[in-house]
């Protein structure tokens, strides 16, 4: 990571959750801890410092919920996303638990297509959160009327929602080179070498690997 996220970083300071009550849950996303792992280098014989972000203690327990306030927040600010529209997306993950927890706050309805073979308890939390869930078949091809992702750009034509689209909405790299990637360089003194992510849109890994 060559450069200095901050330089382009312009939202808003996030305060110290440990100090103070914050507004709303949407203040806990992001600021993460990143701890040293020191039995992984010891273990490999590796001379470095091995730390990993702990992503799962944003308050829908996963990095999702950072592309989620994003996406939301650029969405109002483009004018796209108005007052008690309805909000779609097609997801099988966390996407949809942060989308869901981020709309319930924003006072957004939201609905989440989801294939079947996704959990029940997945289900579950969903709508715990709000969001009204469509089943579709998993063993659609992605661009079938009505697969999960099909079935939401039809709903968003059809009903005038609003698809915030994940897999090709700038939102996402966005949240993650002006959040994740400049937490990263600032927790570890600017001093990084390698940084190693799982993938499913690859929005965790273009921002934080972004120049």
């Amino acid at each position: 990571m060559a450069q200095n996220p901050s330089a382009v970083n312009n939202k808003k300071e996030v305060p110290d959750r440990r100090t103070c009550i914050l507004d709303t849950v949407l203040d806990a996303i992001g600021s993460t801890p990143c701890i040293r792992l020191n039995h992984v280098p010891k273990k490999h014989g590796v001379c470095c410092d091995v730390v990993a972000k702990c992503e799962f203690l944003n308050p829908g327990g996963s990095v999702k919920d950072r592309i989620a306030r994003q996406m939301i927040l650029d969405a109002e600010a483009s004018g796209r996303l108005r007052p008690n529209q309805t909000i779609i997306e097609a997801t099988s993950g966390n996407t949809g638990i942060g989308l869901s927890l981020v709309a319930a706050v924003k006072e957004y309805p939201m609905i989440i297509t989801m294939p079947k073979k996704m959990s029940h308890e997945k289900e579950v939390t969903l709508q715990a959160l709000g969001a009204e869930v469509i089943r579709t078949e998993t063993a659609l091809p992605w661009d079938h009327p009505d697969s999960l992702i099909g079935m939401a750009r039809r709903l968003e034509k059809e009903k005038g929602y609003v698809l915030l689209d994940q897999y090709r909405n700038p939102s996402n790299p966005k949240a993650h080179y002006e959040g994740t990637a400049q937490e990263i360089y600032d927790q570890c003194g600017g001093k990084v070498d390698m940084a190693v992510f799982t993938t499913g849109t690859g929005g965790t890994m273009a921002g934080v690997a972004n120049d």
